[in-house]
């Protein structure tokens, strides 16, 4: 799967007496929910911490940025969540 943040299509069409243009662009947003660091991965367990959102321990642009503050696991960790939003436009044509 492959997930584009941030997309935009043009698309213009024209004729000799009309002419119509129509544009999209996509928009998703990106969070981090729950921890699914199993801790007990090593003696053959199944164990979370609990962690129900990641938290930035930095700021953007720090390797901090990466790890929770929360639980103190990589993002990676963290189930990623895609709230893609769709907007088309279309212009009728011009008679």
């Amino acid at each position: 799967m492959v997930v584009k943040q941030r997309s935009r299509n043009s698309n213009t069409s024209s004729s000799r007496t009309t002419s119509s243009s129509s544009s999209s662009s996509a928009i998703s947003n990106v969070r981090y929910v729950e921890c699914q660091k199993n801790h007990a991965a090593n003696i053959g367990g199944y164990a979370v911490d609990g962690c129900r959102e990641f938290m930035a321990a930095g700021e953007e642009g720090t390797v901090d940025a990466l790890r929770c503050a929360a639980c103190g696991c990589h993002r990676n960790f963290h189930r990623k969540e895609v709230d893609t939003e769709v907007v088309c436009e279309y212009s009728p044509p011009n008679a």
